[in-house]
């Protein structure tokens, strides 16, 4: 691991030498970091990060993104999430997977008390509709790797909610 100053990204460009793939699961929320902070962070900090990491040899680059990213959208999050996705596309990688996943259920260290009382319905529905409105954190790193591990399905490949369950089994 290497601790890098992201408001000085292009310092640490050593850091993103030599590797072959590149997983990208950086954010932070809007009301922890404000409206312009949320947008450095998300958007302007990923696309550098790709940017980094593709002049250092990275082929493969694995991005989580959001169910409903749009760079049209009239809400901040999910325009943000659709920029920095075409951002990252844009980059040149041999293979980009984008993965959108619904809410994503873990436990939290920070306190967001409307977050967890959607955790909790939302993991009661999740018995029912296991695929449609929520996702384990675990499964999404799974298929993380595990797209990584089989054939690509293309330059640029967008897994959704279902996608990344099916593929998080694998």
């Amino acid at each position: 691991q290497v601790v890098v100053d992201f408001e000085r990204l292009s310092d640490h460009a050593a850091a993103f030498q030599g590797h072959d793939v590149g997983f990208c699961c950086l954010g932070t929320t809007r009301a922890k970091a404000g409206v312009a902070g949320f947008i450095r962070v998300d958007r302007d900090y990923v696309a550098q990060a790709a940017e980094l990491a593709r002049a250092g040899g990275c082929k493969h680059f694995i991005l989580q993104s959001s169910q409903g990213a749009n760079e049209h959208s009239p809400f901040l999050y999910l325009r943000v999430k659709g920029e920095v996705e075409n951002l990252v596309q844009a980059v040149g990688f041999d293979r980009c997977t984008i993965l959108r996943p619904a809410v994503l259920l873990c436990a939290r260290q920070e306190s967001r008390p409307a977050e967890w009382i959607a955790q909790q319905f939302l993991s009661l529905v999740a018995r029912v509709f296991p695929t449609a409105y929520s996702v384990p954190v675990e499964t999404v790193a799974r298929a993380m790797v595990a797209s990584v591990l089989k054939p690509g399905g293309g330059k640029v490949e967008v897994l959704e909610n279902k996608a990344i369950h099916e593929l998080g089994k694998a």
